[in-house]
C-alpha cells in the first residue's frame, strides 16, 4: 500500500514558498486544526529539534530528521500521537516549475500500523490535503 501522498501547485516563486515552508515551528499559521506549535528540545531549523503541536486530534511530538534548503526538502518523523501507527516519517517538499514561475509543493509519509488504509486516509483527508490547500491560499 502506498502511503498518504498530496500535492499542489502554488502560485508564488518555489524560494518563498520553501522560506515559509521551511519554519519548523510555524505549522498552526497554516496548518487547519492546528492550535498551537512550540519548539519543546533544540534550534528552531536544526536537525533534531522537537516540536509540540497541539490542536483537533490531540498532541503530537516531532522531530525534524532533516533540512535541505539547495532541494528544498524537509524530513521529520512523529515521537508521540494519538493515532495508532508506529515509524513515521514524512518529507515535505517544494520544487520550482520552471515554465509558470510556480510552486510545486508534495507531502508523503511512510509508516506501520495495524490498519494502515484507514490511518493514510486519516492523514491525507485530514492533514496534507487541507494543509496544502491552506499553503496554496496563503500565497495565492
Amino acid at each position: 500500500m502506498r502511503g498518504p501522498y498530496a500535492s499542489t501547485v502554488i502560485s508564488a516563486d518555489a524560494g518563498e514558498v520553501w522560506a515559509f515552508l521551511r519554519e519548523f515551528g510555524n505549522l498552526h499559521e497554516w496548518l487547519p486544526g492546528v492550535s498551537t506549535c512550540e519548539i519543546e528540545d533544540g534550534a528552531p531549523l536544526a536537525p533534531g529539534v522537537v516540536r509540540r503541536i497541539d490542536g483537533a486530534g490531540g498532541m503530537f511530538r516531532e522531530r525534524l530528521l532533516t533540512l535541505d534548503d539547495e532541494e528544498r526538502t524537509l524530513t521529520y518523523a512523529i515521537l508521540e500521537s494519538p493515532l495508532p501507527m508506529r515509524d513515521y516519517h514524512a518529507t515535505c517538499r517544494a520544487a520550482p516549475v520552471t515554465d509558470s514561475g510556480q510552486t510545486f509543493v508534495e507531502w508523503y509519509a511512510s509508516f506501520t500500523a495495524d490498519d494502515p488504509e484507514k490511518i493514510a486516509k486519516i492523514l491525507t483527508r485530514g492533514v496534507f490535503v487541507p494543509g496544502l490547500e491552506s499553503l496554496r491560499k496563503r500565497f495565492g
